[in-house]
């Protein structure tokens, strides 16, 4: 239990020797440093998995999870490490907002993975959904590659089909009339096969070859359909329906999903809240708790450490002024003066 407590002060970033003579604030960085190391161990496993979803190779998700998670905890490390207690809390408050900012886009990018494999399930049924949409979008955009030419032939069909109505009409006019000049029931009323029913049949010889001919050009506009229809058929058949699984599509699918679902845009916002939570947690356990005595030592040791650097610099001024002035008072040339 020792050994994971003063694992977890090493992660909190504080001063260990300087800590050990305050041990009261202990537990506080104890604490501080825990909720950094699973901060971390979060992002790791965040980073991991979306890198899975992208490439599918195990051991390189492995390898960027650790080296993800490693990058999140020394940053979140060096964000609460960096923070001083001042006497202001306003001034406190004014250093600590680049930090607060930093860590909620922190808890926002690790939270978006953990997000998906949360609404796996969910996501793979819309995945299914937008596959069959982008394969639709596809097929009508070949049909619509050969419906001008459909289209026409279509319409070619349907005028040719109303002339072949009309000659067949108006073939069946003509026989009818050459068959009642031929039985007398019609025409010049005389039962014969004289001229004028040879006339009539002659007519209604034309009109039937006419129809004839229609006929074929209709039958030939069909089969140019039919072939149309069949390049239209192969071409659908060609398409690759694609499966969506890559990190684009399934945040795109997250999206779709929290726009159409209440209950799913809600949980969302709370799991990325919890996790802006954790985030920022170290932040504000070190922003609003009291001061206490590390950080009057860690005060008193900058202080000694900035006031030995002007000693420092005042004894080396005085030791300069000093050789100056014994140089001057031996007649010798002052620093700086050029002999000529």
């Amino acid at each position: 239990m020792l050994r994971i407590r003063q694992f977890f002060l090493i992660c909190s970033g504080a001063h260990l020797p300087m800590l050990r003579r305050a041990p009261v604030e202990t537990n506080k960085y104890a604490g501080i440093g825990g909720t950094i190391f699973f901060t971390g161990l979060l992002a790791a496993l965040s980073g991991g998995y979306a890198l899975w979803t992208v490439f599918r190779e195990p051991w390189a998700a492995i390898l960027f999870g650790l080296v993800w998670g490693l990058m999140i905890f020394n940053l979140d490390r060096y964000i609460v490490s960096s923070m001083k207690k001042r006497e202001r809390f306003g001034q406190e408050l004014w250093m600590a907002t680049p930090r607060i900012v930093l860590a909620v886009i922190i808890a926002i990018v690790i939270s978006k993975p953990l997000e998906l494999q949360i609404f796996d399930r969910e996501i793979q049924a819309e995945l299914v959904l937008m596959e069959q949409a982008k394969f639709k979008e596809q097929e009508d955009k070949v049909k619509e590659r050969y419906q001008g030419r459909t289209q026409e032939l279509t319409t070619r069909l349907q005028a040719l089909q109303q002339q072949i109505d009309a000659q067949a009409a108006r073939r069946d006019t003509l026989m009818l009339l050459a068959q009642q000049e031929a039985d007398g029931t019609g025409g010049s009323r005389v039962k014969n096969l004289g001229p004028i029913y040879k006339a009539k049949k002659t007519d209604a010889d034309s009109a039937t070859a006419a129809l004839t001919r229609l006929q074929h050009q209709y039958t030939g506009l069909q089969q140019e359909l039919a072939t149309q229809d069949s390049a239209t058929a192969a071409a659908v058949t060609q398409l690759k329906r694609g499966s969506l699984d890559g990190l684009a599509s399934r945040l795109d699918a997250l999206g779709t999903l929290t726009q159409t679902s209440a209950p799913i845009r809600w949980a969302n916002w709370f799991i990325m809240l919890l996790f802006i939570a954790i985030e920022t947690a170290p932040v504000f356990v070190k922003l609003i708790s009291p001061r206490g005595p590390y950080d009057d030592l860690l005060e008193q040791h900058e202080y000694a450490f900035i006031m030995h650097k002007k000693e420092k610099k005042a004894i080396l001024s005085m030791e300069t002024e000093e050789r100056i002035a014994q140089r001057t008072a031996r007649g010798g040339q002052p620093v700086g003066q050029v002999v000529v």
